[in-house]
């Protein structure tokens, strides 16, 4: 996929992420993330899980319809949260395997991020110029304990370098973005990757994308947050 990026296609890229909320982010967290997810075989686990580490138990937020996954949400800051997501046993199907086997995690890990725009079909259509395969975008919805509504639309690159790439987000108009109503008291106090390969840092910041990479041996996304127990990390 590299090959593909073209420096023409980095521009349009920036070009369209930039479009984005503005926010008033720490030194070391990525301006444009939104999210970042940490899988579990087991939601209530993972709600434990969070719960020692942050001082703060993370809410149910619902099921992702069709998908077989739920999730649980904690505010890490303003239009910033953590999603804890597992399997739904609830839903007759299998968990989508979009986040590997869910399933067959020993512990929760993190699995990747989301990134926010606001120019979605913008960047789409960028993408598909340059050649780049991507999945949407595509909607998506879940609802509430409280009833209400959340939507949203995605986008994914097919070869997010094992989870470092993170997938577009859009929310709908009408949707009140989950970091507000979801517990508080946590903050994202830095953000970072590792790879062996050198070149995505000048990959990310050609994408606009204010992201630490550091060398590493494989893949790893390191989140570092503030609680009321103090600072712990998670990581992939």
């Amino acid at each position: 996929m590299s090959s593909m990026l073209t420096r023409r296609c980095f521009l349009a890229l920036t070009s369209a992420l930039m479009t984005s909320p503005s926010l008033r982010a720490a030194p070391d967290v990525p301006l444009m993330l939104d999210h970042i997810l940490l899988g579990a075989n087991d939601l209530d686990a993972g709600v434990l899980e969070v719960e020692g580490k942050a001082g703060v138990r993370p809410a149910g937020g619902g099921s992702h319809p069709g998908v077989g996954t739920r999730n649980a949400l904690l505010s890490l800051g303003p239009e910033r949260y953590l999603e804890v997501i597992a399997p739904d046993p609830k839903q007759k199907i299998a968990a989508s395997k979009r986040y590997g086997d869910l399933g067959g995690l020993n512990q929760p890990r993190l699995l990747t991020w989301a990134a926010h725009t606001r120019d979605i079909d913008g960047l789409a259509q960028r993408l598909r110029k340059e050649g780049i395969a991507a999945e949407g975008p595509t909607d998506g919805s879940r609802v509430r304990p409280d009833g209400k509504v959340l939507r949203w639309r995605t986008l994914r690159l097919e070869d997010n370098r094992g989870g470092l790439i993170p997938f577009f987000i859009q929310w709908g108009t009408d949707t009140v973005h989950p970091s507000v109503d979801a517990p508080g008291g946590c903050k994202l106090v830095s953000f970072d990757l590792r790879t062996p390969h050198w070149q995505m840092d000048d990959l990310f910041r050609k994408l606009g994308l204010e992201v630490e990479v550091r060398n590493g041996p494989a893949a790893l996304l390191r989140a570092r947050i503030a609680g009321l127990h103090g600072e712990f990390e998670l990581t992939s």
